[in-house]
C-alpha cells in the first residue's frame, strides 16, 4: 500500500553547499588569523607585517596564512630578540592557537548559513 508520499533527493546540491560554504569560511577564517597576527608582527618599517598574505586552496578546503621577507621565519623564531610592547615572536603561531575555536565558529557558520 503505497501513502503517496515522495522524496525528492538533492545530496550532490547539497554537498556542493556546504563545499562552497566551507570555502568561503576558510578564507574568512584565514583573515581573521591574519589580522589578528598582524597586531603582533614585530613592526619596524612595517614590511614584515604588509607581506601577510592569507589562501585558500578551494580544491583541497586548506587555507594558509603565511609572511614573506628574507627575516620572517627567523623573526617568528627567535624568542630572545626584543620588541617594541604588544608585538613578538611567535605572531603567527601564537593567535593560530588561541583563535582556533574562533576560526572554526566562523567557518561552521558559513555552512550553517548555507544549510538556513
Amino acid at each position: 500500500m503505497s501513502s503517496g508520499a515522495e522524496l525528492e533527493w538533492h545530496g550532490d546540491q547539497v554537498m556542493e553547499a556546504i563545499r562552497a560554504a566551507t570555502a568561503k569560511g576558510l578564507t574568512l577564517a584565514a583573515e581573521h588569523l591574519l589580522q589578528t597576527s598582524r597586531e603582533l608582527v614585530p613592526i619596524e618599517e612595517g614590511t614584515l607585517e604588509r607581506s601577510g598574505v592569507a589562501t585558500v586552496d578551494e580544491a583541497q578546503l586548506k587555507a594558509a596564512v603565511s609572511y614573506d621577507t628574507p627575516y620572517a621565519v627567523r623573526q617568528h623564531e627567535e624568542l630572545d630578540w626584543r620588541h617594541d610592547d604588544g608585538r613578538q615572536a611567535k605572531f603567527l603561531e601564537q593567535p593560530a592557537a588561541t583563535e582556533a575555536d574562533t576560526m572554526a565558529e566562523i567557518i561552521a557558520s558559513q555552512i550553517r548559513r548555507a544549510l538556513g
